[in-house]
């Protein structure tokens, strides 16, 4: 199945729930109230126990595996193997400690909604959001949600991964960004101190305050700085620049040279700045935060992708993502320095 999304033959449910919104796929539960942690491990499917053992090892159904490793996981529910190449030093994360994270994230003030959670394969991937207090605000009426994001594994391969990820309400586009000094992600490895580490992982982020503080200076500043039409389509084209040789066309003035793709995806986000209606805010229109919400809304809600899963990936961590980051330095510097990076010839 394209979305890979676990299906639990025992409930015979898929492992995902999303509150209020459509859920991925259109599989999975859509539930109308925020859960508790407890409620939201039920609706996702998640509320399975994982257990490592040797690599010669009898299930409880009399089943023996042997794997290709020192140790296997598996699914002491169905018993599904989750991962036979795993090294001595893995340990594993159950999914109610990386769900005990969020709740304890921000120092017992409560305010942690669980949006979405969910498990891919047999229940090898599995993913949370969850809605962090308050907002980013941008002008009077621009607000920005902050979420986290944390994904991890069964099967010994990757870490786990949180990401702070600020998703702009009025046209739900992900704003990734590259702060500096900063991350808005950490990764923790599945060794013998995974556990502790995770609990610990809030304070290595600095979340709530810092980096949405940060955000929202930087944000509203941008708000205040215009950018031409012909300052926007450049800095949009810096921001898809592909390879080196785009890089230099353009800083060489050798439009011409440039592919019919690649003025099509550039004519595209210009498009969505000039005429989608939640481009036409007072903080975006004509400034350099409309300018960053271009490039990451086109990833948002205007690009095709082959599925789901795909467009998840590129705006995550993929394509989208790195657009994006790049897109964000490219702000940064026009509000301090104006279009001088720009290469106007």
């Amino acid at each position: 199945m394209a979305h890979d999304i676990n299906y639990n033959e025992q409930t015979q449910k898929h492992s995902f729930f999303s509150v209020k919104e459509k859920a991925w796929h259109n599989l999975g539960q859509i539930i109308e109230q925020y859960p508790t942690s407890a409620e939201a491990l039920e609706h996702a499917g998640l509320n399975f126990e994982v257990m490592k053992r040797p690599n010669i090892h009898q299930l409880p159904s009399g089943v023996n595996i042997v794997s290709d490793n020192s140790y296997f996981t598996f699914r002491t529910d169905n018993e599904a193997v989750l991962g036979d190449k795993i090294g001595s030093d893995y340990e594993v994360v159950q999914n109610t400690e990386a769900f005990s994270f969020f709740d304890n994230i921000v120092d017992g003030k409560g305010g942690i909604l669980y949006e979405t959670a969910g498990a891919l394969g047999k229940g090898e991937v599995i993913f949370i959001t969850a809605k962090l207090p308050d907002y980013i605000r941008v002008g009077r009426n621009d607000c920005i949600e902050k979420y986290l994001f944390l994904t991890s594994s069964h099967d010994g391969t990757g870490s786990i991964s949180i990401a702070f990820t600020p998703v702009r309400v009025v046209c739900r586009n992900t704003l990734n960004a590259a702060l500096r000094n900063q991350t808005n992600c950490i990764k923790i490895r599945h060794t013998t101190s995974a556990s502790d580490k995770l609990k610990e992982a809030y304070k290595m982020l600095g979340i709530s305050n810092q980096l949405s503080v940060e955000l929202e200076a930087i944000y509203n500043r941008w708000s205040r700085v215009r950018i031409t039409d012909p300052q926007l389509k450049r800095l949009i084209q810096l921001a898809m620049v592909p390879n080196k040789e785009v890089f230099d066309n353009l800083k060489h003035g050798k439009e011409q040279e440039l592919s019919s793709h690649f003025n099509n995806m550039v004519s595209s986000i210009f498009d969505y700045a000039m005429t989608s209606p939640t481009q036409q805010e007072e903080t975006t229109k004509g400034t350099v935060f409309g300018a960053y919400n271009a490039v990451t809304g086109y990833f948002q809600n205007v690009r095709n992708f082959k599925d789901d899963e795909a467009k998840f990936k590129s705006i995550m961590y993929g394509t989208g993502f790195n657009r994006a980051q790049t897109a964000f330095n490219l702000c940064n510097d026009f509000a301090k320095n104006g279009a001088s990076g720009l290469f106007f010839n």
